[in-house]
């Protein structure tokens, strides 16, 4: 019986676990004390969580096409909640922690910086993404739903120009850049090849 669980749960628990995981690093090296500035680092903590459990996101897809594992696609809405619950995370340090919910400050500084509107952008469009990834919701906007979804892409191009805006060196967004633009032709080929096979 044990063994059906994991066959059938298995990966999704996994999925729990590392998801949850950096979360449990965060709350224990801000407990013992261990962050120098703890504000900075986990804004950059959960910032950072954030763009890897995006880019497995858009990774389910490819993987389920290409290399036959389904399974992908039933961690996938998982994943993006994640995503969306660390980048609210992100987004409350910042809001809340940082800036203590004086909107008389916050309003002008959500605006001052590019790098801080490209990110508020892209977190209302996982805000979106989110509110409508139940089946209800599929159900309710019918063939708008995938439409909707897809700006997925749009969002992490906008993560992209977020931390390139922001770092000081362009290393990591031009990596995580490259890696979009692969999986943005992933998904292109396939439906170009179908269509040209009619």
């Amino acid at each position: 019986m044990t063994g059906t669980f994991f066959k059938q749960h298995g990966l999704k628990l996994l999925v729990h676990l590392g998801a949850l995981f950096p979360a449990a690093v965060m709350v224990w090296r801000l407990v013992r004390g261990s962050y120098l500035d703890p504000i900075r680092q986990m804004t950059t903590d959960s910032g950072n969580t954030a763009l890897v459990l995006l880019g497995l996101t858009l990774t389910c897809t490819p993987l389920a096409r290409f290399l036959g594992f389904q399974a992908a696609l039933k961690i996938r809405r998982t994943l993006g909640l994640y995503t969306f619950a660390y980048a609210a995370w992100h987004m409350l340090i910042f809001v809340g922690w940082d800036y203590g919910f004086a909107w008389d400050l916050l309003v002008p500084a959500l605006f001052a910086q590019r790098f801080v509107v490209a990110g508020l952008v892209a977190f209302v469009i996982l805000l979106a993404l989110a509110l409508t990834s139940t089946r209800g919701w599929q159900q309710r906007l019918g063939q708008w739903w995938k439409w909707l979804q897809r700006w997925v892409y749009a969002a992490a191009g906008l993560v992209v120009l977020h931390v390139l805006w922001l770092s000081k060196t362009p290393d990591k967004a031009l990596r995580y850049g490259v890696l979009l633009i692969l999986l943005l032709v992933l998904r292109w080929v396939p439906a170009r090849t179908k269509k040209q096979n009619h």
